[in-house]
């Protein structure tokens, strides 16, 4: 049996290979069909204690292609190179967060 390397994990996804924007679109398909806002936020650093991140933009009311935010997500991440890029879900009647997922991490390869 052999144990996973010893580095920081993260969220949801964290234990998994780098999503590819195939991947990543797969994961918003499913946001948007639940009915969720999604919306990209940024961070420099992904403590735990580190609750609050950065907004990309406005959350994505109107997406109604998992595309459209993809093209969010490519955006930030040229933008922000340097910095940790989740998406996240948001539920309008339960008025909160209800998922999110890493989809960059600074100075990794294959995000």
């Amino acid at each position: 049996m052999k144990t996973l390397p010893k580095e920081r994990r993260y969220e949801t996804l964290s234990y998994l290979p780098p999503l590819t924007d195939a991947q990543i679109v797969k994961q918003v398909q499913y946001i948007l069909e639940q009915g969720y806002i999604p919306a990209v936020e940024f961070s420099e650093s992904s403590a735990p204690e580190m609750h609050y991140w950065t907004l990309w933009k406005l959350p994505l009311f109107k997406a109604t292609t998992a595309q459209e935010v993809l093209e969010e997500v490519r955006a930030c991440r040229s933008e922000y190179s340097n910095c940790y890029i989740r998406v996240v879900g948001f539920d309008n009647v339960k008025q909160c967060q209800v998922l999110s997922f890493i989809v960059s991490k600074p100075n990794t390869r294959g995000y």
